[in-house]
């Protein structure tokens, strides 16, 4: 693939920071044509969801005729200007999850699934990841098409020569701090001189942060960001840096550097395994993948949900349904590496078998316990925009050498402005 999962999130916050991140649809609550239609349109992006499922869930509701279309380049964009223009508005819509925070303010124009019977299915899912999809007061706006578990990727003959345990379950039992995963970084460097131990911080951070419950903004609309849970985030990517062990390397390069072994480990979620086959295929059978140090972060997941225009709600969470029941997102995995938010899922094949560019290993072992301990969190909408100066002077530190304590009394400075342009007291 050409832009990993993760670099597209990362992205995704640059942008939100220049354009704000509160999605404001505008106009009346009244929804258009009648609630017993019988054409849906459903709406998502390429890989969003397996294009198989989708084409088989046509077939299978035959009352209505369900018509899907691929959007491509900004779908967030897309998705407002026709609700804004309350016109060709799909009844189905895919929302990123790195979006959803910022349609929680206008929940009313989304039909609330509770009010179709998503209660009564929520336990077969996430509740952490059902709960990202949810107003403060209750209301379910999405319903979760995936997740992505956080795991540590690393290369299991690059660990041997630096004596270092290499079997899947030694690993997490030695390497399960993050005192432990720093610590390593010597032994790799004293076996391979010119390698390193990850490509750059910001993943150290980015993974640390997703470990606890808080983020930049409370519920109480309370900017947050200069506290201890974000410093200590920030400390541990800055250990890091000025261990020696980081490569320096953004995402554009990291290509060449997985598959020439020049960064033993990649911090990253489930779905990463696609980018690690893409970028290093001819190291097949080498890499292997533990618990990630410090416990389970989450890394992107998104979701379904039905507008107020919907001209069929119930028809049409009935097909939400059957597109997420635990046998379909089985077979999202297979198709598009979609990880299930429904644990049942799980325990099927196409989870549960080993594959072989990890060395048979059956990683599910790693990522559905993952999955399942993710901490709950609150995301404000504002979030993605006050978090971005925190990822711009990281890298400031290691592409221009700046002081770590200035960046990050620079990060704070800056994220507070954003905070203040975005209603945050």
């Amino acid at each position: 693939m050409d832009l990993s999962r993760r670099r597209f999130v990362q992205t995704a916050l640059l942008v939100a920071a220049g354009a704000g991140v509160t999605a404001a649809c505008g106009g009346s609550d009244s929804s258009s044509g009648t609630k017993d239609g019988k054409e849906l349109t459903l709406w998502y992006w390429g890989g969003g969801l397996s294009d198989k499922v989708v084409a088989d869930a046509k077939k299978q509701f035959t009352d209505v005729t369900l018509k899907s279309s691929i959007i491509g380049g900004t779908f967030k964009q897309k998705l407002l200007t026709t609700m804004n223009g309350r016109s060709f508005v799909p009844d189905i819509t895919g929302i990123k999850g790195e979006d959803i925070a910022s349609f929680l303010p206008n929940a009313n124009r989304f039909i609330d699934l509770n009010t179709l019977g998503a209660d009564k299915i929520a336990s077969e899912y996430l509740g952490w990841k059902l709960k990202q999809g949810q107003t403060q007061d209750g209301k379910q706006i999405g319903f979760p098409i995936d997740i992505g578990p956080t795991a540590m990727y690393y290369r299991e003959d690059m660990f041997a020569k630096a004596g270092l345990p290499t079997d899947p379950a030694k690993v997490a039992a030695e390497i399960s701090t993050w005192e432990d995963y720093f610590a390593i970084g010597a032994d790799i460097q004293k076996a391979y001189p010119k390698a390193f131990l990850l490509n750059n911080m910001t993943a150290v951070f980015d993974m640390s942060l997703g470990q606890g419950s808080q983020r930049m903004i409370d519920e109480d609309n309370k900017f947050i960001g200069d506290q201890e849970h974000v410093r200590k985030c920030w400390d541990l990517a800055v250990r890091l840096y000025e261990s020696g062990a980081d490569a320096k390397i953004n995402d554009e390069s990291l290509k060449a550097a997985v598959a020439d072994g020049s960064v033993a480990t990649q911090l990253g979620a489930a779905w990463m395994a696609l980018d690690v086959k893409d970028m290093a295929p001819n190291t097949s059978g080498k890499w292997r993948v533990a618990p990630l140090p410090g416990g389970p972060s989450n890394m992107g997941g998104s979701f379904l949900a039905l507008p107020k225009e919907c001209r069929n709600p119930e028809v049409a969470f009935e097909i939400i349904k059957w597109l997420l029941s635990p046998e379909n997102q089985g077979r999202g995995f297979t198709d598009a590496a979609l990880f299930p938010s429904a644990p049942a899922a799980y325990e099927l094949p196409a989870l549960t078998e080993g594959d072989p560019f990890f060395g048979g290993q059956k990683t599910i072992e790693v990522f559905g316990p993952a999955a399942e301990k993710v901490p709950a969190f609150y995301e404000a909408p504002a979030n993605a925009a006050v978090a971005v100066p925190y990822y711009n002077e990281l890298t400031s530190i290691e592409s221009k050498g700046k002081k770590p304590d200035d960046a990050w009394k620079d990060a704070v400075e800056q994220a507070k402005q954003i905070a203040k342009q975005q209603g945050v007291s």
